[in-house]
């Protein structure tokens, strides 16, 4: 006797019944699956584009958003501060290294940074095409902004103030693609990298800047002089030189200075804990489903076995055991949660892919569908236990079957 094609065509017997104890917790586990999958690479996410950023430094304001702002480009900047008091700040023992942005316009919604090449080598940049940046009004693209702007080296444009592709454009300045950069599945893949003299120049109008050789010049822009307080930038990304300045740095730019500095490791800690709320609603949400599974499982196979005595009895009168019957019971309820789960990391992926095809934002971030992570396999398992403790109860009335009782009619 094959207990598997037994087993099967027991499971095969009410389609019905069984494709809806199948759906209903692989709906439970497509939504587990779909928070993992997104949880987990936007955690990944984060750590790739903070790695190397112990502080930042910009203008008073909310401290998140300035980290939306300066380190995931997600934001508008609060403000810009003076070269002259950025360059205080470097100055500081405590700071060993210090990577200026100046924000404020961007090309189809992708933002345009002003900073120096230490900013790409935080990412470990390389070109795909083409050259860095070298001149004024020149720039290299990230992978993904080539991609979804079509954008190669030779190509121009202007660009448009704020975020939005809708903001005003600077007509009187266009910049020239000099080069696009490898993917890295890092913020720097939806970045237009340039100079900070370029932005100065598109906004010339409004700093009324010139252009000159400096006799002392700026340790963090050194087309600049030293001291300059008409010229700004828009953040400081700061990398400490010791431990303790952990503690004294951020302190002592907060007491001391009209700037404000801000912990990428706090303010991202932060911002999942208030994402957490909805997370684990959803969550909560899933679990229910997979109990209901659950019990609508173990109802499905309790009331089958009623039905089933008759059978049982004839296998127990034709030879078999009864830890036979027992583990025919446990496969059906195991073979039921294990087609559920594998449904259900199905569908959580195939909604996954849905939304990077259908939402633009989220090739931005880089989220895929694709990815897999060794907790899909504690699903599956865990789907095993499920249908074996649903399972349980009926296979023990099954284990305990009165075959005398049962083919006599009582």
């Amino acid at each position: 006797m094959n207990l598997l094609l037994l087993v099967w065509s027991y499971v095969k017997a009410k389609p019905l019944n069984t494709a809806l104890n199948i759906f209903l917790l692989a709906l439970g586990i497509a939504v587990i699956t779909v928070l993992l999958l997104f949880n987990n690479q936007l955690e990944e996410k984060i750590s790739a584009n903070a790695k190397g950023i112990d502080l930042v430094v910009g203008a008073k304001g909310s401290p998140l958003q300035l980290i939306l702002c300066s380190v995931f480009h997600i934001d508008f900047p609060t403000g810009n501060i003076k070269l002259s008091e950025a360059e205080k700040v470097v100055r500081h023992r405590m700071v060993k290294n210090a990577i200026p942005l100046a924000l404020g316009d961007s090309y189809n919604g992708y933002r345009i940074v002003g900073t120096n090449r230490a900013y790409a080598e935080l990412y470990k940049a390389t070109l795909a095409s083409g050259d860095w940046w070298k001149n004024d009004l020149e720039v290299t693209v990230g992978a993904t902004v080539a991609r979804l702007a079509g954008l190669k080296p030779g190509d121009s444009f202007v660009s448009a103030h704020g975020l939005t592709p809708d903001g005003h454009d600077h007509d009187e300045r266009r910049y020239l693609v000099t080069g696009i950069l490898q993917q890295r599945n890092t913020v720097i893949d939806n970045l237009i990298l340039t100079n900070i003299e370029s932005v100065w120049k598109v906004h010339e109008l409004l700093q009324n800047s010139t252009a000159f050789t400096p006799l002392h010049p700026s340790s963090l822009v050194p087309s600049a002089e030293a001291g300059d307080s008409v010229k700004e930038v828009t953040s400081l990304l700061i990398e400490y030189r010791n431990p303790l300045a952990v503690i004294q740095l951020p302190r002592f730019i907060n007491s001391n200075s009209n700037l404000q500095a801000a912990s990428p490791a706090f303010e991202t800690a932060r911002l999942f804990s208030i994402l957490g709320v909805g997370v684990d609603v959803l969550r909560g949400f899933a679990y229910v489903l997979i109990i209901i599974s659950g019990l609508s499982i173990f109802i499905a196979l309790y009331n089958s076995l009623k039905e089933r005595q008759y059978d049982l009895a004839i296998m127990r009168s034709m030879g078999a055991s009864r830890s036979k019957l027992f583990i025919s019971i446990l496969m059906e309820g195991s073979i039921l949660t294990v087609l559920g789960s594998l449904m259900g990391l199905a569908l959580g992926h195939g909604v996954l892919w849905l939304f990077t095809v259908l939402v633009v934002e989220s090739q931005k971030a880089g989220v895929t569908a694709a990815a897999f992570y060794p907790a899909e396999g504690f699903i599956l398992a865990g789907s095993v236990v499920l249908g074996v403790v649903c399972s349980l109860i009926p296979a023990i009335q099954a284990y305990r079957t009165d075959i005398h009782k049962v083919l006599a009619g009582n």
